[in-house]
């Protein structure tokens, strides 16, 4: 079922003694406030009571507006719609949008159209209807939005996504780093499978604001936030083709080269600050060393970092006995039996494919099938992929894990005639649709259904679960 408890967080937080706000006239297609009889389409997603009456949401979809209506009521009842540039987190000035209240000797009444988004100042929107007998209680219908950008599962993920992009310091959630990172991967993903460009403005925006910030050139002192940062340049580079995006990945890959050394026979160290030899660190590098030999011409350097990652990655005990990857290694160089995370699981296989794609070795393919086979049977609970002690929140670093895992599970699945995990990968995806989403197309963390709230960390997830395009998750 659609989590209910997403719908109820969504459809609360109105005074009733709220007054009308100020707000800037919003300008897309048309301009706020267009009359609903010109609108050639009525959708109505969503829907709420209060004292017999019902109140809805109304979307014109080609036009991406939508307007409010009360009915069954009485003269005096009010109506409005508010407005949010947040996923419904806040709505300030774009409160009591058209409020208005049904004439004398009537019993309905509707508001007249607003926009959703506010594409000149690149704020994705939302839209909820709100409706108060005279005198009585106010209730809102759930948050929603028009299918302009969403038209289809993923771009629909990737629109609720952008929700959390914050256009201040241009990072999702305001300040995710290795998280920000990971969501804006998802985007360039979705744009490269999808072909709806509308949010490839993020690209640039992220890199031109946070260039100089912490270690410049997207460093700093934690090597695996160094490497998630590098493959998304890497991503930008494939699709932009803009060369600078390449140089920051080669740039990241350094510094974390920089950060090998002798401990446990090798590998890059976790933090600056340490020697800590852990399975998400080496295998970023492995993948990103591999990506950049497999983009720049008569490179060899790059390939002789990964070749002698991989060697030392395979023997150095991290993968147990189960063919899963524990979190790492102890200070006396054995497995740490920690925790076999998601992503630690989903990484591999990337990093595999892109080394297989630079040196023609195909067994690592095999290599990696074999871990891709445990991971996707052994961290399944009722058929569905759950990360190893999931919580019922999106804050945090836990929620990005299972994307980073589904990201790599396809990018393998995609090498294999036989499409070995389009099964797998399709029954998650659906399941995550159907019982754990809201009417704006967010998600919580679990994707069988349950109780949660929401996040960037959660949503990035889905959208790279929904991105796989070989599971068919937008048929």
């Amino acid at each position: 079922m659609i989590l209910t408890t997403l719908s109820a967080l969504f459809a609360g937080g109105v005074s009733a003694t709220a007054a009308a706000a100020p707000t800037a006239v919003v300008c897309n297609k048309y301009c706020d406030a267009r009359d609903p009889s010109l609108s050639p389409q009525d959708r109505v997603p969503v829907t709420a009571t209060v004292a017999s009456r019902s109140i809805a949401l109304h979307f014109d979809d080609a036009d991406a507006m939508g307007w409010a209506s009360i009915d069954n009521g009485a003269a005096g009842d009010r109506v409005w719609l508010d407005r949010s540039m947040d996923g419904g987190r806040t709505w300030g000035a774009d409160s009591r949008l058209g409020d208005t209240a049904v004439p004398s000797g009537g019993r309905g009444w509707r508001t007249r159209m607003y926009n959703v988004d506010d594409w000149g100042s690149q704020n994705v929107g939302a839209l909820r209807a709100c409706g108060q007998p005279a005198d009585g209680a106010i209730a809102c219908t759930p948050w929603a939005r028009t299918t302009w950008n969403a038209g289809s599962r993923s771009t629909a993920a990737a629109t609720a996504l952008m929700m959390s992009y914050d256009r201040g310091t241009k990072l999702f959630g305001g300040n995710g780093w290795w998280t920000g990172a990971n969501s804006l991967t998802a985007i360039i993903d979705n744009i490269r499978i999808t072909g709806m460009g509308s949010y490839r403005y993020a690209i640039a925006d992220t890199y031109d604001k946070n260039i100089n910030a912490q270690g410049g050139q997207f460093r700093n002192e934690y090597l695996d936030d160094t490497g998630w940062w590098g493959l998304a340049w890497i991503a930008a580079y494939d699709l932009t083709g803009d060369r600078r995006y390449l140089d920051t990945a080669r740039i990241d890959a350094d510094h974390m080269y920089a950060n090998w050394n002798s401990t446990c026979g090798g590998g890059v160290r976790w933090s600056t600050n340490g020697n800590y030899k852990n399975a998400i660190t080496n295998e970023l590098f492995l993948q990103l060393t591999s990506a950049l030999h497999n983009r720049i011409p008569a490179d060899t350097v790059y390939l002789e970092r990964a070749r002698n990652e991989w060697n030392w990655f395979r023997d150095s005990g991290m993968i147990n006995s189960d063919r899963l990857i524990n979190d790492g290694l102890t200070d006396g160089c054995a497995n740490n039996g920690q925790p076999t995370w998601t992503y630690n699981q989903g990484v591999i296989l990337g990093a595999l494919t892109e080394f297989y794609k630079a040196t023609g070795d195909a067994g690592l393919l095999t290599t990696a099938r074999g871990l891709a086979d445990a991971s996707s049977v052994r961290l399944q609970t009722n058929g569905v992929l759950r990360e190893p002690g999931e919580g019922d929140t999106c804050t945090g670093d836990g929620p990005s894990f299972k994307g980073a895992y589904v990201r790599g599970l396809g990018v393998l699945d995609r090498q294999f005639s036989d499409r070995p995990y389009s099964v797998a990968l399709t029954r998650w995806a659906n399941s995550a649709y159907d019982r754990n989403r809201n009417p704006l197309d967010q998600y919580g963390p679990h994707w069988s259904g349950g109780s949660g709230t929401i996040g960037y960390g959660c949503q990035q997830s889905v959208l790279d679960l929904m991105n796989a395009p070989s599971q068919g998750a937008d048929q």
